[in-house]
Order: C-alpha cells, then sequence, then structure tokens
C-alpha cells in the first residue's frame, strides 16, 4: 500500500467523555463531522479513521489492534488490563479538568469506617477487577458484583457499600453517600497499540496527534495579552507580569513607548488589567488562544 494511502485508525470516546473529546479535538484544529449521529465520524484529515466506542472497550480494542490509537480512562485501561502504549496523558473530564475518582461508598449513616468494616459483605461496582484488585491489596474478603449501573440507589438494601465514579463529589453527596477511601484516580490517556507504534509513519502521525492535544490543554486556561505603555513604566510593569516566559517588547513609532505581548492565566486578568491601566498602559486587549506549545 502506498505511504499516501496510509490510515491511522483511532477511537474516541462515546458517553461521559464525548463533548469535551470532541471540543479538545476542534482546539487542536481538527473538525469532526457526523459525531453525533454516526459511530464512524468523518475528519479533516484523510490519514484518519475514526470509531467512536465506549471508553470501557477502546483501549482493549487497541491492545488487540483492531485500532491503532485511542483515547480511554486510564482506570478503563486498569480494569482491562490492556497492553498498550502511553503516548501522553490528556488532563480533562466531563465538567473540569480535575481527574475522576474511584471511590469506596457507604450511606452517611453506615457503621463501616475503614475497608475493613466490609469484610464478608457485599460491594456493587461496574469495575470488577480494579476493585478485586484494591481488596487483595487491603487482605479484604468481601463479595463484589457487578452492577449495570445507578449504583448509588443499591445501598443499604441490596449491597453494603458501592465502588463508584466521581469527579466533584456532588451525586454522592446529594445521594447522602459518604466516601470511606479512594482507589484510584483517572485522567485520559492517548495510548498506542504496540505494534502500530512500532511502525515509524503511525508513531510519527500519533506523536503529532498528541501534541496538538496536549497543546489545546495547555492553552485553555490561558490568554494572550498586548498592550502599549511609556517606556519608563516597562519595568514596573515586567514586575507584576506572571507571563510563562518574559514578555515580547518591541519599540512604536512614537518615542518613548513599546508595545507588550505575553500569555498570562486568564484568572489573573481581571485583577491585573487595572493594574497595567494605572501604569499607563493603554490599547489593551485580551485574546483566546486555540493551542499553546511549549
Amino acid at each position: 500500500m502506498s505511504e499516501s494511502k496510509r490510515i491511522l485508525k483511532i477511537g474516541l470516546p462515546k458517553g461521559s467523555l464525548f463533548d469535551q473529546t470532541m471540543l479538545l479535538f476542534e482546539k487542536a484544529g481538527y473538525n469532526i463531522y457526523g459525531a453525533s449521529r454516526s459511530y464512524k465520524p468523518t475528519i479533516d484529515d484523510d490519514d484518519l479513521e475514526i470509531r467512536l466506542i465506549r471508553a470501557q472497550e477502546i483501549g482493549r480494542y487497541v491492545d488487540h489492534g483492531f485500532l491503532d490509537c485511542g483515547i480511554t480512562g486510564k482506570d478503563w485501561i486498569a480494569e482491562n488490563g490492556a497492553d498498550v502504549q502511553v503516548i501522553c496523558d490528556l488532563r480533562y473530564s466531563k465538567a473540569t479538568s480535575n481527574p475522576t475518582r474511584w471511590v469506596l461508598v457507604v450511606p452517611e449513616d453506615s457503621p463501616v469506617q475503614t475497608v475493613q468494616d466490609l469484610e464478608g459483605k457485599r460491594i456493587a461496582a461496574e469495575a470488577i477487577g480494579i476493585v478485586e484488585r484494591y481488596l487483595k491489596e487491603k487482605g479484604v474478603n468481601a463479595e463484589v458484583e457487578f452492577s449495570w449501573g445507578a449504583t448509588e440507589v443499591k445501598v443499604p438494601d441490596l449491597v453494603d457499600a458501592i465502588v463508584d465514579i466521581t469527579e466533584t463529589g456532588s451525586s454522592l453527596r446529594a445521594n447522602k453517600l459518604r466516601i470511606v477511601d479512594t482507589l484510584m484516580e483517572s485522567y485520559p490517556q492517548f495510548v498506542a497499540n504496540h505494534g502500530a507504534y512500532a511502525d515509524e509513519w503511525k508513531r510519527e502521525k500519533m506523536e503529532g496527534i498528541a501534541l496538538l492535544l496536549q497543546s489545546a490543554l495547555l492553552a485553555r486556561d490561558m490568554v494572550g495579552l498586548k498592550m502599549n505603555l511609556p517606556e519608563n513604566q516597562l519595568q514596573k510593569v515586567l514586575d507584576c507580569l506572571p507571563s510563562l516566559r518574559q514578555p515580547t517588547v518591541s519599540h512604536l513609532a512614537d518615542e518613548g513607548w513599546v508595545a507588550v505581548e505575553t500569555v498570562i492565566a486568564e484568572k489573573t486578568v481581571r485583577d491585573i488589567i487595572p493594574v497595567l491601566k494605572a501604569l499607563g498602559a493603554e490599547g489593551i486587549i485580551e485574546y483566546p488562544l486555540n493551542k499553546l506549545v511549549n
């Protein structure tokens, strides 16, 4: 097969990570069409072929070579025991940039205080393998049953505890549940089949995608800031700018004035603009970033 016809098969997650994954690819410069209607959407890169699959299954399909690479949670890779090459971590979640957590949970009024209190008890979970390995490490014998969903409603009537996934903990609190322990934290990972990763063309293609995805994530909470200011105020402005590097400074046609451009965290802008204005800065412009490559 000629190199121009080579294809990289990539699995992207349906479900809770779907919206944020689509947004991430858009920020990275990829346009994906028909993702809401088809498991085989199109993308404006002729080298890529996308499959939308449940995150729980992607690691296994990558391991077995049905996919060259894919994005799935570190937790599901562990649950499936998938033997894959991790290209990079992608620090995003369903609602925040925080990791998701697999937590051992009981009702607020349960007498259970530690996992040892669950000796001989019943635990419901979707990630059976993660829970069984955790119990073995803790030296606890308990019955673990697979949960098909709505796990939080099963305690205390059906089981003594559950292991569930949470990002903010708000759903657990709303259901009057209490966290006993955290089994693991998980971010999505971009992973590859070992055979595909050994292929030079595929590896370079995957590493290029990883660079763009990571740069989009890095830019997520950053903005560009530019302004003009009197040159005699430059050092004071430099002292108050929390930039990634030293800002770019150039002289203007008007003698005694300079232009300053920098990248800073978006959350600091509201505090720093009044300070810059007080130091004589003019024409202050804030602009969004799609990608930031270090």
